[in-house]
């Protein structure tokens, strides 16, 4: 099972070399990676992988920083996702993505949420693979804060020149 970014669908092609497939896979992009991580954590049923692309993780921002991105979406939602959307995909150039329907809440989630050591070990302990990407170029997520947390609980992949997207200089 495939969990989109935020304001975002159709856009798990971008991974098609990342993802793995079958019954017992759940994977999720940026604000998605919060949503297959909340599932895995409260299901009883078989799941071998877990993959986080790009997880959403801001606790390592400022308040100031996450109360800007919330000033800037209540103020026009469609400017922000524009903005939002060059910067997933800088410093390369921007592709096209599908939007679907977004909420000042989900925002707030992806802001606000907060990743555990406990329960990330809890997922492991239970014989799930956690598998995390991150783009070493990427202008969303603070990159070395993440690498740095989740690197004793999963495996980590750190791809040289790549946005939040995954893309590299290659997909210009």
């Amino acid at each position: 099972m495939y969990y989109n970014g935020f304001a975002l669908q159709g856009e798990s092609h971008f991974f098609d070399a990342f993802l793995a497939e079958g019954p017992y896979a759940r994977s999720g992009f940026s604000y998605g990676a919060i949503k297959a991580f909340k599932e895995t954590l409260k299901s009883e049923k078989r799941i071998d992988t877990l993959q986080l692309i790009s997880p959403a993780f801001f606790q390592s921002k400022s308040e100031k920083f996450k109360r800007l991105q919330r000033m800037g979406y209540q103020k026009s939602s469609d400017a922000y996702i524009a903005n939002f959307t060059k910067n997933c995909f800088l410093p390369h150039g921007v592709q096209d993505v599908l939007f679907s329907q977004h909420c000042y809440e989900e925002l707030d989630e992806l802001l606000s949420y907060e990743w555990k050591h406990d329960e990330l070990r809890s997922v492991a302990a239970r014989g799930t693979k956690i598998e995390v990407y991150l783009g070493s170029e990427d202008r969303i997520t603070d990159v070395e804060a993440a690498y740095a947390f989740f690197v004793p609980f999963a495996t980590v992949y750190l791809i040289k020149g790549a946005n939040h997207f995954l893309q590299g200089e290659e997909y210009e």
